[in-house]
């Protein structure tokens, strides 16, 4: 079961920005919202959901002749959850104090939009190498999306980057903006500069092609 579409490269530079998974298809907003208060929280959030991707991607696409189409949602479900379960074990061994910062939401990467949708959009149709770039590139977007949140949240709100400190000594911490409330702020302000750019590059191509 395969159809043409874009070229493996295309895939990876597609998820990147122009199908970026936050601020384009609108999805994973419940780990984008929860864990964007620091640096090393959302980019431990991004490495898994990289990891259960990517594995989900190629592991579906690996079988994508073998699946039944009323059953093929429950085979990503059980696919996701397998590598998630890996994901969760990994980071509670050797990073127990961020696994119980995270808590329940690296289990809950078992419902991740993004994912589910990857492995319905993308791997059940295409080959492996395709398969493997699309979540490649999703990934990478994901990750920059959630640092690009994390970063405005953690300086704004502690003064710190990654747990060091980047804003003078007098610097008076925006609190909210590591409270939830900070999230959705943050999130739409990025969201709509992000619409912003989009329409600005949409409006140029149209004029560059009419001349």
């Amino acid at each position: 079961m395969t159809e043409k579409g874009p070229t493996p490269l295309e895939r990876f530079i597609n998820g990147i920005l122009p199908e970026n998974p936050v601020y384009r298809q609108v999805l994973g907003m419940c780990p984008t919202l929860a864990v964007t208060n620091g640096m090393k929280a959302a980019m431990t959030m991004a490495a898994a959901v990289a990891f259960v991707l990517v594995c989900a991607n190629i592991l579906t696409s690996l079988i994508r002749n073998l699946l039944k189409p009323h059953l093929r949602i429950l085979v990503f479900t059980l696919t996701i959850a397998t590598f998630v379960t890996v994901a969760d074990r990994i980071i509670a061994a050797y990073m127990y104090d961020m696994s119980k910062q995270l808590g329940p939401y690296i289990p809950l990467i078992i419902v991740n939009c993004i994912i589910i949708c990857r492995c319905e959009v993308c791997a059940s149709k295409q080959n492996v190498l395709t398969a493997a770039t699309d979540a490649l590139g999703q990934s990478l977007g994901f990750a920059l999306a959630l640092a690009s949140i994390a970063s405005v949240r953690e300086i704004l709100g502690s003064g710190s980057w990654f747990g060091i400190e980047v804003m003078p000594a007098g610097w008076p911490d925006w609190v909210v903006m590591v409270l939830p409330p900070g999230a959705f702020l943050t999130l739409g302000l990025l969201l709509g500069a992000a619409n912003w750019i989009g329409e600005l590059a949409a409006r140029r191509r149209t004029t560059q092609g009419v001349a």
